[in-house]
This record gives structure tokens, sequence and C-alpha cells, in this order.
């Protein structure tokens, strides 16, 4: 076994996500990230706040009370005279750089050369991280093609990862973690596939750099199928599905398909890579139903406890009627039952809300990794404004969803008086998901970064709630432990969430990492 934790680079690393699975293995003695870049600075000060807390765990639990003090509203700063050191020491490990930029790489470079030495070949070290997803997605793919004179391959954030390759020519890690959307699989520059082209780059890193060797190569492998790519190999001739991630088969109640990439250096192939395990699906309600129930907020009109409970009622009221008529009694009866459960949600949460006994998934595993007996509230659950006209397609939809064990479809299953949104092409059939919720049962639907724009696509399961989820909600579907604090505005939050990798399934593949290494040591 190693005795020394094994260093970790993160790149592009949001706020700490996929660092976050891999720094709590072994209660932090597996691996210890010494370093991580973000350009956001936003997400940056979440990720110098999570590296702080670290720091504190590993070096001066004594200090760990001045970060649950912040946490829990006692103090304005999260570190006292007592701990700023580790604070200062935070700011050098999560640094605020925009890659690609001179700048932002000298202060990488220098960050890796203080942390691991100028000889990195001879002492294992990892590197994980994903570049920007908003070229490779089918999303925004979609909206490139609505941009004059858009150019693939002009697009900068096509070419960010060599960015990352960069790093792996350069300092050779003993192995790397990439991952990102699966539209990268789809996508193309030059009429070529940008995923073969990845691929040999990824194997032979070298190659994207003239007058370099061809030294170190690469064996990259897949998490969850026997298969690899060799740097002699035929990237045409690789099944790219293999390399797809689905984590509601591991322990993560979300559907979230994501490429992720594991490469591993030559000289550290002689053993296998061992593969993620399934695990039981899990459902949305596990992981948030213990969550305190909060109203949603009105965002065109005076808000207040009892202007919500009269607006929504009117607007459930109209429902119900018209659903009667319809002959759609099941549904008007519980949206009835809604209209007397209005009256529980007079709160609409906050920053903190106090929390009480009922914190609980009844899942061990879920738990211990949730779970922080020294929060007194919970972090970061704090509804949005809607319209009020949404809102009663919120508790519509909600309702239907109880009913039918599926989110509506579109005009033809919002289909009564007052449903439809004032949108010219409603009943086109290019919107059936543009409000869809999340079931109680089952896995929810990929939380993305668009769940910071609007609520729509991510409407809470209880009618009488009437509102989408709060980036706490959000945050445990991703598995973000409860003492994880996102820093910022609501919006800025919500967009930190969304862009994340699960945390817990992180955790695994760091398992997976720890292990190969360690056989080989």
């Amino acid at each position: 076994m190693m005795k020394q934790p094994i260093p970790v680079v993160d790149l592009f690393a949001g706020p700490g996500g996929l660092g976050e699975g891999f720094s709590a293995l072994e209660n932090g003695e597996a691996f210890q990230i010494i370093v991580s870049a973000e350009k956001d600075p936003i997400a940056h000060e979440t990720l110098r706040l999570r590296a702080f807390f670290r720091l504190l765990k590993t070096k001066m639990p004594e200090g760990l009370a001045d970060y649950y003090a912040f946490c829990n509203g006692e103090s304005k700063i999260p570190f006292s005279d007592k701990t700023k050191k580790l604070w200062d020491e935070a700011g050098e490990e999560a640094l605020c750089i925009v890659l690609g930029t001179e700048e932002g790489n000298a202060k990488l470079d220098a960050a890796i050369h203080k942390r691991l030495g100028h000889d990195t070949s001879n002492r294992p070290w990892i590197l994980i991280g994903g570049p920007p997803c908003q070229a490779y997605s089918l999303v925004g793919r979609a909206r490139n093609k609505g941009i004059a004179d858009y150019s693939a391959e002009a697009d900068h954030r096509n070419f960010l990862y060599k960015e990352y390759l960069r790093i792996i020519n350069s300092y050779k890690p003993a192995m790397f973690i990439m991952e990102n959307v699966k539209g990268m699989l789809s996508a193309t520059v030059g009429g070529g596939k940008i995923f073969h082209e990845i691929l040999q780059d990824l194997a032979t890193p070298a190659r994207a750099f003239p007058g370099e060797t061809d030294n170190p190569r690469y064996k990259i492998c897949s998490l969850v199928a026997d298969l690899h790519f060799a740097a002699d190999g035929d990237p045409t001739k690789v099944n790219a599905n293999a390399f797809i991630i689905k984590a509601e088969h591991y322990g993560i109640p979300q559907a979230r398909h994501r490429v992720i990439l594991v490469g591993i250096r030559e000289d550290f192939t002689q053993n296998k890579l061992g593969k993620l395990n399934s695990q039981q699906l899990l459902d949305v309600e596990d992981v948030i139903d213990a969550l305190p129930q909060l109203r949603s907020r009105l965002s065109k009109e005076p808000d207040s406890a009892a202007n919500w409970k009269t607006r929504v009622t009117e607007q459930v009221m109209s429902i119900v009627k018209e659903a009667s008529k319809a002959d759609m009694k099941a549904l008007a009866a519980r949206l009835n039952k809604a209209c007397g459960d209005l009256s529980n949600h007079i709160d609409y949460g906050g920053i903190r809300v106090l929390r009480d006994d009922k914190a609980s998934t009844g899942l061990p595993a879920l738990d211990t990794w949730f779970e922080d007996s020294r929060l007194k509230f919970w972090l970061n659950h704090e509804t949005r404004g809607h319209r009020i006209d949404d809102l009663g397609r919120y508790a519509f939809a909600a309702a239907f969803a109880e009913l039918h064990k599926r989110s509506p479809k579109g005009h033809a299953e919002f289909n009564l008086t007052g449903l439809a949104p004032a949108h010219k092409n409603w009943e086109s059939g290019k919107f059936s998901d543009r409000f869809r919720v999340q079931t109680r049962k089952g896995p929810s639907t990929t939380i993305t970064s668009h769940i910071s724009k609007d609520g729509h696509y991510f409407i809470h399961y209880d009618p009488a709630q009437c509102r989408s989820l709060t980036v706490r909600e959000a945050a445990r579907l991703q598995t973000f432990p409860d003492n994880y604090f996102f820093q910022g505005g609501r919006t800025q939050q919500y967009h930190q969430v969304g862009n994340a990798v699960p945390p817990f399934l992180a955790n695994q593949i760091a398992a997976i990492v720890y292990e190969h290494l360690t056989k080989h040591s």
C-alpha cells in the first residue's frame, strides 16, 4: 500500500464534484487534491471553500469549528486568526485561472511544479477533470447552428481538451480521468468525428505537439466494459458507447449519461482495470423527501404566504373545475387535496433552513455520504419565484404524474383551458417536455446547468408545494454531501450543481483507480 496520499490535479473543476469523490476516499487518506483550477470566480469560491474544509479535516480538525460556524450562520467568514493560514493555503491549491491563456497556463505550471516537483514521471499522480462541454452537447450544437458564420473548427471550446492534453504530455500522470457529455461522441470537426481525434491524442499526447517525442503513451479504458484503446489502434473500430456511464446504475438517483475515459500510462498497465459495480436504482423521493417542504414564490406580483395561497388556490380550483368537466375526476380530487394542503407551506426557505430529525434517506450508504451531525441547517434550500400561471401548470403536472407515474407531454396532455402557455409553437410538438415533473419513483432526469435558467424541466412532485427544485434538492440528486456549501447567488449555485460530476459516482471511480495503482506498487 502507498503510505502517502496520491496527488491529484483537477482541471476545469467547477465547484469540485469530481475532486470531492477522490478526496473523500478512505477518509482522505487515499488521494490528496494538490491543485484545482476553475475559471468562473463564483464556482471558484465554492471550490476554495471545499479545499479549506479538506485542509481543516486533515491538518487541523479542531479548526473545523470555524467552517461549521460559517455554515451555521454564526460567522460571516469561514476562517479565524487560528485557521487563516489554511484558508490562504486553500487559495494556493484552488486556482481561479483561465486555461489556454498565457497567464493561466503559467500559474498552473508553477503550482504543479511547486506541489509535485519537476520530475513528475517518477511519482505516481492523477489528473482529473473535463473540458467545458457546450460545443459538444447536442443542445449547444443546435444553438450553434443558429449563429451566423458559426464554424466548429474556429470554436475554441472544441479544443480546450488540448489544454488538458498539454498537462498529460508535459507532466506524465500515472492515470487520468476525463469526463464529458455524450455529444462528444457524435460531434464533428472538419468532416471527421472529434472523438476519434481525442482518442488518438489521449493515447499518444505528443502527436498534438509538433516536435515532441512519442513518450508517454496511454491506454484509454472503459469503466463499464472490457474495452480499451491503445496508441496503435484504429479509433473508427472502437465502440464509443462503451465509454458511456449511466449514473443511475451506480447508486446515483439521476439518469445522467456521460462519457468517462480513463487513461493509464503504459508502464502502469500490467494489471487489468477494475469496473464499476451495478447498484440498486434509487428513487427521487429517497434523497429529497426528507428536506423541509417549501412553497414557491410569486415573481410578478407581491409575494407573501397569504397572497401565494390565495393566488395558487384560484389557479388550482380553476383547473379542478375544468378537470371535472372533462371527466378527469381523479385528477380533480388530487388537486382538491393539494388546495387543502397549501396552508402547510408558508416558508420559501433560504440559504440556511433549520434542520430537524427527519433527514435520513433510509439508505445506509447514502446517509453516511450525505449527512453531517454538526450542521444545524440545510444549506442552499431556497425556492425561486414563478409566474402565477406557471404555478397552476406545475400543480397540474405534479398531480398528473402522481396518477400516471410519468410527466405529462405537451399540448396533447396539458389539454385543459388555461394550461397552454402563450407560445406560438406550443402545438408544434417541439415542446413536449416544456413542463417536466421529477416523479417520486425512479431516478430524476439529468440535472443540467439549464436548471439555472428556469424551473420548467425540474418541477417538484408534490402538487401542494407547487414549485421547481431547490439548489439543495438538485445537489442531493447529484449526491453532493449536505455540508457542501455552494457560494454565490441562487442562479450561480444552480449552475455549479448542474455542471458537476456526481461526487458519489466519482468516489466509486476513485476506488477503482486507487486499487489499480496500489496493486502496481
